[in-house]
């Protein structure tokens, strides 16, 4: 049983894990090709980046609640109830999104409140309503990603995403610098090529969904399906919390970042902050590639009503997990200066990344195992104590400690940087607990 279950999470978790290290090659090449170009623009581009990630992280937390209704679903072959709660899912996941977007654009407002170097301004407001444009298509394609997830195909967005990125890229070469007798717009370049791509995946995979002959049950139910409070309902008590439990992880990490530029030297600090946190996504994609198939693979478990097999799938992933932790400490202790030297011409900011390789390093088995269990938890659809232990690790201990280990203690981007250890760890512990809690009734049972 427990190698089925390895065996069941690599053929899920790959394509994804191939989406995921797509993604992963086009925010390196967006950040070098940025980088290349100034060190201004690559200090705008990551606060706007991570300012963003909080409002990404939780649109895209919103969509992952669906998952565990769906998997459910498919393991007992109702494929029409799938296309009505994916249809409420739509609905609901926009509104969120636009309720979310009404935030961010609130933020955009008080931009020159948030303590940035000033000559940065100019290049972050246009570069941020880019980003704003894409939320609700982001928020479209993370829908109907899950509901290829649940189905076991992952697959169909798997290849979208890398023609989205591939196109990305190339929006980058042609107008960041202006190739082939394109604009040279820089950062603003980059933000347009982005949004390009946030628009065509979803355009393809909506197009896919509705045309294709093998998915006429999935596209019937979702057309003849009416959106109602019981299709709603579990959706949005899914899916609320997982998005609050992702706002909490990602706005702390935001604000690490609108900390990096209070410090002296913040164009640097912010420039070296937006390197190491682009290195350490090279260990957070692999790591979400397992976890989405462990959540699925628990779903289904859950629809089955077996709480052994549960366990069994998130111990086989959290072993999937560590070796591939392993496997990017290696990489960011011997290949780290070569990493890093590709996202920035500014041997300042280069040398100043360095100096956070242990802190990165030493963050990584806590984020590997909360990753890991976190998506346990919501693959058996216990999810309401994922926003109050995100909210205390993130937000009560996490931002408290990233302050006092940056200023009052003196550690500067170091600091910051150390602090990630102590929320994920904590997090990571309570994750495990209740996801132990949520399977207790099939402990016997676990291969």
């Amino acid at each position: 049983m427990a190698k089925s279950h390895y065996r069941s999470i690599i053929r899920l978790g790959l394509p994804i894990l191939v989406g995921q290290v797509g993604m992963v090659v086009l925010i390196f090449a967006d950040t070098a090709m940025v980088g290349h170009y100034d060190t201004d623009s690559l200090a705008a581009a990551s606060f706007v980046n991570n300012l963003f990630n909080m409002a990404l992280f939780t649109v895209g937390g919103f969509a992952l609640g669906i998952t565990p209704i769906l998997g459910a679903q498919y393991s007992r072959g109702e494929k029409s109830e799938m296309g009505a709660t994916l249809r409420s899912g739509v609905a609901a996941n926009v509104c969120f999104t636009l309720l979310v977007t009404a935030v961010m654009t609130a933020v955009y407002f008080n931009l020159h409140r948030m303590g940035q170097p000033a000559k940065l301004l100019p290049l972050i407001r246009p570069y941020y309503l880019l980003y704003l444009a894409g939320l609700v298509p982001m928020s479209l394609f993370n829908v109907f990603a899950q509901w290829s997830y649940a189905r076991g195909n992952s697959q169909l967005p798997m290849w979208i995403m890398l023609s989205a990125n591939a196109l990305n890229i190339l929006g980058n070469w042609l107008l960041i610098y202006g190739n082939c007798g394109m604009p040279e717009l820089g950062l603003f370049g980059a933000g347009l090529s982005t949004l390009a791509s946030r628009v065509l995946g979803p355009a393809v995979l909506l197009g896919v969904f509705f045309a294709a002959k093998r998915y006429r049950a999935y596209s019937q139910g979702f057309r003849r399906s009416a959106i109602s409070m019981s299709t709603l309902r579990p959706v949005v008590a899914c899916g609320f919390p997982v998005a609050m439990q992702m706002a909490c992880e990602s706005g702390s990490f935001s604000l690490s970042a609108v900390m990096a530029g209070w410090l002296p030297q913040g164009d640097i600090c912010l420039a070296a902050f937006q390197v190491i946190i682009v290195t350490g996504t090279l260990g957070f994609t692999l790591y979400y590639s397992v976890g989405t198939a462990v959540s699925v693979l628990v779903a289904n478990q859950a629809g089955l009503d077996n709480p052994g097999g549960m366990r069994s799938v998130a111990w086989a992933g959290y072993h999937c997990l560590l070796a591939m932790m392993c496997c990017s400490c290696m990489a960011f202790v011997f290949f780290g200066r070569q990493i890093m030297g590709l996202f920035s011409p500014d041997p300042t900011v280069v040398a100043l990344a360095l100096t956070l390789l242990f802190p990165l390093v030493l963050y990584q088995v806590a984020d590997a195992t909360q990753i890991n269990f976190a998506n346990a938890l919501r693959g058996t659809s216990h999810v309401m104590p994922m926003l109050w232990i995100a909210f205390a690790s993130y937000i009560v201990i996490g931002v408290p400690v990233t302050y006092l280990f940056a200023f009052p203690f003196g550690l500067g981007l170091y600091g910051i940087v150390l602090s990630f250890s102590v929320s994920l760890c904590i997090a990571a512990g309570l994750f495990l607990y209740y996801f132990l809690r949520a399977s207790r009734s099939g402990a016997k049972n676990t291969n």
